[in-house]
C-alpha cells in the first residue's frame, strides 16, 4: 500500500510546473510584494462595469419597423418606440414583459412617488391581489364592475377576483382595528402593485393594458373638512410630481364612475393619442372631462367669460373624495374626542405607474427616438469609444478612463454611465441606437481626444444640442444632472 501511495504522489508532482513561486514569509524582504500600488494599467481598474453588449435588449426583440406588426398591433408612437428599443415585449393581448431598462425606469418613478406620498404622511403597505368576492359583493361592485373584473374560483369553489383597485380590502383592514382613535388620524395608506382589468380591446401598448402597475392611496379622516384637506394635499403632491418630471399635466373635473364618491379629478397629459375628451378654458384655470359637462356647452362655468376649447388627454392620475361610501358599509370607525364611535371619511387616489412611463414617452419623444423625463432615464450617460481599427483607435483607453473618472468624481452618476463596447460597429450606427434608447447625454470619444487638451463631443439629446468639452467641462456639465 505504501509503495502504491508513493507512485500516486510521484505522478502528481510530475504534473506540476517546473518552477513554482516561493511564498514569501517576510513581506519586508520581498520587493514590491503587497506594499506596491495596483498598476493603473490594470484593466480591472478602468474597464467599465456597464457594457452595452451585456445589457439584455436582444436584437430580435428590437427589430420592429414602423409598418411591421408584432402580437398586439402598433397603435401609437410610445408602443412602437418602446418595442424598437427593447424596453417591452408583448406576451399576449394587453400584457407585456418589462425588460431591464424599463424596470430601472419604473424603479426610479416609484422612488419619486414614494418621496411625494411619504412627504404628505403616506405609509406604504402591500395588499393581496387576490380579493375575496364576498368583499366586492358587500360593496355591490361585484356586479357593477361587469366583465372588466377578472374572476376565478379556487379548488373549493370560492369566488375571487384579481384586484383592479382595493377600496374594499383596505377599508376592511382598517375596520379590523377596533381601537382606532381620532389621535391616529388622518391615516394615509398606499401601495404600488400590479393591477388587473379585463379590457375588451387592449391597445396603445402600456397606455391601456390588462395588467399594469398603479399607485393607489386610501385616506381615513375624522371629518369631511379634514378629508377635503387630505384631498387637496394629494392633488398638490401630484402637481409637484409631474412638475419634477417636466410634464405638463392638467387637473380636470371628472366623473366618479364605478368607484363612487362626492368629488373627483383626473390628471391628464394633453396628447392627440389621448382617449379622454377635455374642455379647457383659455381665460381661467377651469378644465373638465366632457363626461361631466352638458353636451355642446362652450361657455366656462367658472369665470363666465371664457370659452371652452376641446382637446384630448391621457389620464395618468385620478383622485376621489369618497365620504363614507365604503367606511359605512365595512364599519371602519374610530373613537372621536368624546370617546364615541364615528365613521371615517375616506378618499382614494390613483397614479398609473406604467401609464406615466408610456405617456411621457408619447408626448416627449421624436418619431425616431425616445426622450425621457430626465429623472426617469434608465441611464443618464452613454460613452462611445471609436471603432476598432479606425484612425483614432488609440484613444479607446481614454474612453474607458473617462467612464471611471465620471463615476469616481460624480457620485450621483454611479451606476448611471454605460459604455458602448460594440467597437466592431461604426460610431454612426451606435449613435443611432443611443438616440433610439434616449440616453440624455451621449459622449463621443473621437478625434478631439487626440488634442493637447482632449475634447469630447457631447450630445444633449433632450435639447438636440451638441457641444465639445474638455474633461473638466464635461464633469462640470454632468455634475448638474439630477438623479433619484
Amino acid at each position: 500500500m505504501e509503495a502504491l501511495m508513493n507512485q500516486v504522489w510521484l505522478r502528481g508532482l510530475q504534473r506540476l510546473p517546473r518552477t513554482l513561486p516561493i511564498p514569501c514569509r517576510n513581506h519586508s524582504s520581498c520587493a514590491g510584494h503587497a506594499t506596491s500600488p495596483v498598476s493603473t494599467d490594470d484593466p480591472r481598474r478602468t474597464t467599465p462595469k456597464l457594457l452595452v453588449s451585456r445589457l439584455y435588449q436582444p436584437s430580435n426583440l428590437r427589430d420592429v419597423g414602423q409598418d411591421s406588426r408584432l402580437p398586439g398591433e402598433m397603435t401609437c408612437k410610445s408602443q412602437r418606440l418602446m418595442q424598437q428599443a427593447g424596453l417591452i415585449h408583448p406576451s399576449g393581448p394587453g400584457c407585456y414583459y418589462y425588460l431591464p431598462a424599463t424596470v430601472r425606469s419604473m424603479e426610479k418613478l416609484v422612488r419619486l412617488i414614494d418621496q411625494e406620498m411619504q412627504g404628505i404622511g403616506g405609509q406604504k403597505l402591500d395588499m393581496p391581489s387576490l380579493c375575496s368576492a364576498e368583499l366586492w359583493k358587500t360593496s355591490e361592485r361585484w356586479d357593477l364592475m361587469g366583465k372588466e373584473l377578472f374572476r376565478l374560483k379556487d379548488r373549493h369553489g370560492a369566488d375571487y377576483c384579481l384586484g383592479p383597485t382595493h377600496e374594499e380590502a383596505v377599508t376592511t383592514l382598517v375596520a379590523h382595528q377596533s381601537t382606532l382613535s381620532y389621535r391616529q388620524l388622518p391615516l394615509r395608506l398606499y401601495q404600488i402593485t400590479r393591477k388587473f382589468r379585463d379590457e375588451p380591446k387592449p391597445r396603445f401598448g402600456l397606455l391601456r393594458g390588462r395588467e399594469f402597475y398603479m399607485k393607489d392611496m386610501y385616506s381615513f379622516d375624522i371629518s369631511e373638512e379634514a378629508a377635503y384637506q387630505t384631498y387637496e394635499s394629494v392633488c398638490q403632491a401630484y402637481t409637484r410630481l409631474f412638475s419634477r418630471l417636466g410634464l405638463r399635466c392638467v387637473q380636470v373635473q371628472a366623473d366618479t364612475g364605478n368607484i363612487g364618491g362626492k368629488l373627483s379629478h383626473e390628471f391628464q397629459l394633453p396628447a392627440d393619442i389621448g382617449e379622454d375628451r377635455l374642455l379647457v378654458c383659455g381665460t381661467c384655470s377651469f378644465s373638465a372631462n366632457v363626461e361631466t359637462m352638458s353636451t355642446g356647452r362652450t361657455d366656462c362655468p367658472q369665470c363666465k367669460t371664457g370659452t371652452l376649447v376641446e382637446s384630448k388627454g391621457i389620464e395618468v392620475g385620478h383622485t376621489f373624495y369618497l365620504g363614507t361610501k365604503y367606511s359605512h358599509i365595512f364599519n371602519a370607525t374610530f373613537s372621536n374626542s368624546l370617546n364615541k364611535p364615528a365613521v371615517t371619511e375616506m378618499g382614494c387616489f390613483g397614479l398609473g405607474v406604467t401609464r406615466i412611463l408610456a405617456a411621457a414617452i408619447e408626448v416627449m419623444s421624436t418619431e425616431d427616438g425616445i426622450r425621457w423625463p430626465g429623472l426617469l432615464a434608465p441611464y443618464q450617460v452613454c460613452v462611445l469609444p471609436p471603432k476598432k481599427g479606425s484612425k483614432v483607435d488609440e484613444v479607446a483607453s481614454s474612453a474607458e478612463e473617462l467612464v471611471h473618472t465620471l463615476e469616481e468624481t460624480l457620485p450621483c452618476l454611479r451606476g448611471e454611465v454605460v459604455f458602448d463596447d460594440r467597437t466592431q460597429m461604426t460610431i454612426g450606427k451606435r449613435l443611432k441606437d443611443a438616440s433610439r434608447l434616449g440616453y440624455p447625454y451621449v459622449v463621443v470619444v473621437g478625434q478631439g481626444a487626440l488634442e493637447e487638451t482632449p475634447k469630447f463631443e457631447v450630445i444633449c439629446q433632450q435639447t438636440d444640442e451638441t457641444v465639445f468639452l474638455s474633461k473638466d467641462g464635461l464633469v462640470d456639465l454632468l455634475g448638474k444632472v439630477e438623479t433619484i
